[in-house]
């Protein structure tokens, strides 16, 4: 299990992480309607202290992509122990680590730039307006904030 942990679910920890998410719509408390993003904690968010700047929140980061792990983890372990014995074929694991070495390569070069801001948690409340999931090929249109009611809603 060993070898299927290196070759193959962190792997694909690395490619689901990256591909598949959840956006979040919100408004937070003193601020301006955000968009975040992250399953199953929000873990992104749009920066306000200028453009095309992030808040990334490390704890939520970190049980998001451990959430990853385990789901594929217990995924493949239940498959090789119950069904049948998975075996990895050389240029499927070179294809895999490829993949995940130029995510990776990728996901650094965008979080080392000097404008994002890095914070151990959450450190606002947020009201969730609306949420979806997606692919990082699809653009989320940012919903209307006109037809939300803000008086009404309660803070989470």
């Amino acid at each position: 299990m060993k070898q299927l942990t290196w070759k193959l679910v962190l792997p694909l920890t690395v490619i689901s992480f990256a591909t598949f998410t959840k956006w979040w719509y919100v408004l937070p408390v003193d601020a301006p309607d955000t968009m975040m993003a992250g399953f199953p904690m929000a873990y992104l968010s749009e920066g306000w202290h200028t453009s095309m700047s992030l808040q990334i929140f490390v704890v939520e980061f970190l049980i998001d992509l451990l959430t990853y792990f385990m789901f594929w983890f217990l995924l493949v372990f239940c498959i090789n122990r119950l069904l049948i014995k998975i075996r990895i074929h050389k240029i499927l694991t070179i294809l895999l680590l490829t993949l995940t070495g130029l995510i990776m390569i990728g996901t650094t070069i965008i979080f080392s730039m000097p404008e994002h801001v890095y914070k151990s948690t959450r450190d606002f409340e947020i009201t969730v307006l609306e949420t979806g999931y997606k692919f990082f090929w699809q653009k989320t249109e940012r919903p209307d904030f006109e037809k939300y009611d803000v008086k009404d809603i309660k803070k989470e």
